[in-house]
């Protein structure tokens, strides 16, 4: 039950805001994954490329660390994130040349 307090609705407004752009920057996420899919079934490259997976991983932790962010929360989030978008790679490509 959502209870209604007034000092609380700029705040959701807020906070409904980020997540319409977290969802677009999301399909934005997407979009890519779609134009990296149509690189690997050209050259032949599997959909998870391990080196790559943990590449990213550490990337997003470099960032929420000087961001002051908890780091194994953005980690967790950016796994469940790249094997979203590896299972929609293997969708399309199968499982051709697993690494």
């Amino acid at each position: 039950m959502t209870t209604s307090h007034p000092a609380m609705a700029p705040v959701r407004a807020e906070i409904d805001r980020l997540d319409r752009e977290l969802v677009a920057l999301l399909v934005q996420r997407a979009a890519c994954i779609d134009r990296a899919i149509a690189i690997k079934t050209v050259e032949g490259l599997p959909a998870r490329i391990t080196p790559r997976v943990e590449e990213v991983v550490a990337n997003a932790r470099a960032v929420a660390a000087d961001s002051g962010l908890d780091v194994a929360f953005v980690e967790a989030l950016w796994r469940q994130i790249i094997e979203w978008s590896i299972a929609r790679e293997e969708r399309v490509l199968g499982e051709r040349n697993p690494q």
